[in-house]
């Protein structure tokens, strides 16, 4: 399978820089057996009693930082935390940065360097008397490169590029289905009869990595970090067995369900990395419906739709959304998405 088979034209002006507001007066395109123009305020309409919306809580860290190492400045950006509780990072200008080395963030906040990978990524061990605080104090959000702030990030876009729903601090980059959520549409849908759980899965740096090879079977994922309850496991099963539908908000979301889920479709408790690739051909185990945005041509989430609502249909879905003048990428409009 080869990459230019997941290559789009679009506009430029159709990349959102700002989302909606209200965050639920963004446009939402049905997927089903034909494409249907709503609004996201409609998304409880689309449901049906029994359903169960599946969310990631995760939260947006600041992740971009700017250290010192003797005179030289080097970028760090923040892509996972390990189980030993050194970081996972990507450098910036640190042809020379070795183990051992101590980057200087502010007077009370500096990194040593464990190791260095390959890639540009390496291993960093903080030292701070409170990480987050600390990152508060010196991070900057590491918003998609398509979303230009020549002048920096705002104080409007802290806030609009989190969920609602955020609750566990680990995302570098936010699961930007679930920025559609306002509480009157999440009222909505539980007045519908849908019930709601929560996933946690922290979306990495990796995430704005383009694929860099024609065989898209050669691409190496990136490896993430989630965490499904037994609760939401058992929340997630019991909904299957009663007949309703698994609808994932956001990519995010369906790939920690897809890996926590065993050969025969039932979701276990889970506490660790997935690097779970989605491609055509995936035979999924656990959700029927996603609800997610329109995405990057040429990407392992172009690529994830694909496989589940069927290649031709969300190249349809696409064209559509263009012609119709639909906003793009992550602060852009919605689908919702039936499972081919």
């Amino acid at each position: 399978m080869n990459l230019s088979e997941f290559d789009y034209e679009l506009p430029s002006d159709r990349i959102a820089v700002a989302p909606a507001r209200p965050r639920d007066a963004a446009r939402l395109l049905h997927v089903g057996a034909g494409l249907a123009d709503y609004v996201v305020r409609d998304l409880a309409l689309l449901l049906r009693p029994g359903d169960l919306l599946v969310v990631n809580d995760t939260k947006v860290i600041p992740a971009q930082l700017s250290a010192m190492r003797g005179g030289a400045r080097i970028g760090i950006t923040l892509d996972r935390r390990l189980d030993d509780g050194s970081w996972r990072v990507l450098l910036r200008n640190a042809r020379r940065v070795k183990a051992g080395d101590v980057l200087v963030i502010d007077p009370d906040f500096s990194a040593r360097v464990v190791e260095i990978l390959e890639g540009g990524a390496a291993l960093l061990r903080f030292e701070a008397e409170d990480f987050y605080a600390a990152l508060a104090r010196s991070g900057a959000l590491a918003l998609p490169p398509y979303i230009a702030r020549p002048e920096g990030i705002t104080e409007r876009d802290k806030a609009d590029y989190q969920t609602m729903f955020a609750a566990h601090e680990g995302a570098v980059a936010a699961p930007t289905a679930g920025l559609h959520f306002t509480p009157e549409l999440l009222a909505a849908v539980q007045g519908r009869g849908v019930e709601v759980v929560r996933v946690t899965l922290h979306v990495g740096a990796g995430t704005f990595l383009p694929v860099r090879v024609e065989d898209v079977s050669r691409h190496a994922m990136h490896a993430e970090r989630g965490f499904v309850t037994a609760a939401a496991a058992a929340k997630i099963n019991t909904t299957r067995a009663a007949g309703g539908r698994i609808v994932a908000v956001g990519t995010t979301a369906l790939r920690l369900i897809e890996s926590a889920a065993d050969a025969a479709g039932e979701v276990h408790a889970f506490d660790s990395e997935t690097s779970i690739f989605i491609l055509p051909g995936y035979r999924f185990k656990v959700a029927d419906v996603l609800f997610t945005n329109f995405h990057l041509p040429k990407s392992t989430l172009l690529m994830l739709v694909s496989a589940f609502a069927g290649i031709e249909r969300i190249r349809a879905a696409y064209a559509h959304a263009i012609a119709a003048g639909y906003r793009f990428y992550s602060y852009g409009d919605a689908c919702l998405l039936e499972r081919v």
